[in-house]
Order: C-alpha cells, then structure tokens, then sequence
C-alpha cells in the first residue's frame, strides 16, 4: 500500500497472495499466485492420479494455506470431482491425529497438504502412522531442503508445486545456479531464484525505460512482453502478475526431481 500510495515501483519476488497487486498499478511480481497454484494442483490431481474424492488439512490461522485450500476446493470441485474432506489446524499445532482420522473415514483418493515444510514431514508421518496410504501432494511451500531432513523416506514419491526444478534449467538458469553455487556452496532454492529474477525483471525495465523515473520504470515493467529468467519465461499484461508456468516435483531418492511443467 505504501509503494503504491508513493507511486513507487515495487517487486515481491515471493509474494503469492493475489491482493498482493489486486487493484495496484505499481506494484509486481515474479512469483506464480496462490489462485493459479490452487487450480494447477487441482487439475493435477484430477488428471495424473484420476482422483474423484479429495481431502484437505491446512492452517486455518494463514492466508497463504487458506487461500490455496479453498481456491483447490472450487477447482477440484468444478472438474467433476468431490472434496470429502476440509480439515483445519492452527498455527503451532503438533498433533493432527483427530483431523487425518477424519479424512480416513471419508476414503480420499489423495490428500492434499498446502502447508509449511516445517509442518508437513510430521502431518505426512501421522497419516501413514494411522494408516491413511493414499497419495499426498503439496504446494510451493514445501519447496525446502530442510523438507527431505525432517521427512525422510515418509516423503519419498510425493509431489508438489514449486517455481522452478534445477534438473531441467535452461542456460539461463544453469549460469544463476553454478554462480550460486560457487558463491554459497548450496543450491538456490525457489527464494533465491525468484529474487535474482525480480532484479533481473528491474534492470530489465531499467533498459527499456531509459531513464530512472517512476512512471517509465513503472511503464517499462507493465509492458515486458518476455523475460526469460531462472524460475522460466514470464510476460506482464495489464496487470503486476506475469503469466508463467509452474512445475511438479517428485521427491526421489532424497531428492528434488522434476516431474512435469504445468501451464496456465
């Protein structure tokens, strides 16, 4: 609010909640919203896993978990299938027994977990303790490396939806990550990747505008038809939120593997 009221231009690299830049002309992202990834799981879920029944936990307490849940709700819902059930938990919460009991009884085809990956490794661990086999998919939330260090072999195979895999970067990609690398002794993570292209997006609009100037930078950045960046191609039209793609990762061998690419 106070970038836009100052008419400054503004970039959140990781910001995905829609009011973010809802009815805002200064204000963008490089990140893909919790609307988008909401329909993108939905519609994953339905067509790779057939799934016709589906069951949520999520932090009732957050508006990033809340919003991807009742956006994946809508979508499952409207491609002919049924949420039988949509439990919630509050921020801090240890124990999810009662809640992953419920969705037991009401036999899902797959769980789906829109939550923290501080979270996640014990709500999957519950669920397989109290017998509740079914697939599990996440969202970008999950994206950590300290997910594969809490969840070990309990989050072996399942899926989520992060902004970008560095198994199948392009040269663009692969220079950030080995200077990355080089300079950190990791991978970057999706955190990383959409900041390098939030600046990138910046120095970009720089160029086109050809001056340091509010409204041209702002203009500039309004009317980039194509950017080719680490976390994939993004175009901005009429609005701060680029038109992007989002990828599912399958975790494999203690590992973060790409599985496939989901457009909008």
């Amino acid at each position: 609010d106070i970038a836009e009221s100052a008419r400054a231009p503004m970039i959140s690299p990781w910001s995905t909640n829609p009011a973010t830049t809802r009815d805002k002309r200064y204000v963008f992202r490089a990140a893909f919203t919790d609307d988008f990834q909401g329909r993108v799981v939905a519609a994953f879920a339905r067509q790779h896993f057939k799934a016709q029944r589906a069951a949520v936990l999520y932090d009732v307490a957050s508006e990033y978990n809340k919003g991807i849940a009742e956006v994946f709700r809508q979508t499952f819902t409207q491609l002919g299938g049924q949420v039988v059930a949509f439990e919630t938990y509050t921020t801090g919460d240890k124990d999810f027994l009662s809640q992953l009991t419920k969705i037991r009884a009401a036999r899902p085809d797959i769980l789906f977990l829109p939550n923290y990956y501080s979270e996640v490794p014990l709500q999957v661990q519950q669920a397989r303790l109290i017998g509740l086999t079914v697939p599990i998919i996440g969202s970008d939330s999950w994206g950590f490396a300290d997910l594969l260090t809490l969840g070990g072999s309990d989050v072996e195979g399942l899926m989520f939806t992060p902004h970008y895999a560095p198994d199948i970067a392009t040269p663009v990609a692969r220079r950030f990550i080995e200077a990355y690398q080089a300079r950190y002794g990791s991978a970057p993570d999706d955190v990383a990747a959409l900041t390098y292209d939030s600046f990138q997006l910046l120095f970009q609009a720089l160029q086109q505008a050809g001056r340091v100037d509010r409204e041209a930078v702002r203009d500039a950045l309004a009317s980039i038809e194509r950017y080719e960046g680490v976390t994939g191609t993004m175009q901005f039209k009429g609005s701060g939120d680029p038109i992007k793609s989002a990828v599912v990762i399958r975790i494999e061998n203690g590992q973060f593997k790409y599985f496939t690419t989901a457009n909008p």
